[in-house]
């Protein structure tokens, strides 16, 4: 049985893996790793990096087959502030595959936030009155209405994750 290591306790996160890969021949761990960038990621660049990293070490971390690695920041678009996300998915050969997934235009109190160098879940608790909101729906769960929650946000790059990696590595089946 494979091991895949999550770079996180973020039950949103974990839920988004389990919902993608889990019940099938793998083993599913979770762990707090250092992301390796700010608390905040404030590009998709750094969002990106971040996700990669928390990969990398989750993988090194739990001793994994598979290290995954999921990220939310935010960036700046023509004065405008967004929400993204990224992911990565790393092996034992060095294979790094990484995807990004939703982008929503952030109100502009919530822009005003982030501009102060608070963190978009606190800004996002303070804006709704709700605790918590990122280990639950997330700023696009309630940016969304409830249309897309965190853990379906990032399941879809979960998905885009386990797809890339069984195109690049055609002779190690990623069976999904």
């Amino acid at each position: 049985m494979k091991t895949i290591a999550v770079g996180t306790n973020n039950e949103a996160k974990v839920a988004a893996v389990r919902a993608v890969l889990g019940g099938r021949e793998y083993r599913i761990v979770s762990l707090e790793v250092p992301s390796g960038v700010s608390a905040q990621p404030l590009s998709d660049e750094e969002t990106r990096l971040g996700a990669i990293g928390r990969a990398k070490r989750a993988l090194e971390a739990a001793e994994a087959d598979i290290g995954i690695g999921l990220e939310g920041g935010v960036m700046k678009i023509d004065g405008q502030w967004w929400l993204c996300n990224w992911g990565a998915l790393v092996d034992r050969d060095g294979v790094v595959v990484a995807a990004a997934g939703a982008r929503l235009a952030l109100p502009p109190d919530i822009g005003a936030g982030i501009e102060a160098g608070r963190e978009l879940g606190d800004v996002m608790e303070a804006y709704t009155g709700r605790r918590n909101i990122r280990r639950k729906e997330g700023a696009v769960g309630v940016l969304t209405n409830g249309r897309v929650g965190r853990s379906a946000m990032f399941s879809h790059i979960v998905e885009l994750l386990a797809g890339q990696y069984e195109f690049f590595c055609q002779n190690k089946p990623f069976t999904v």
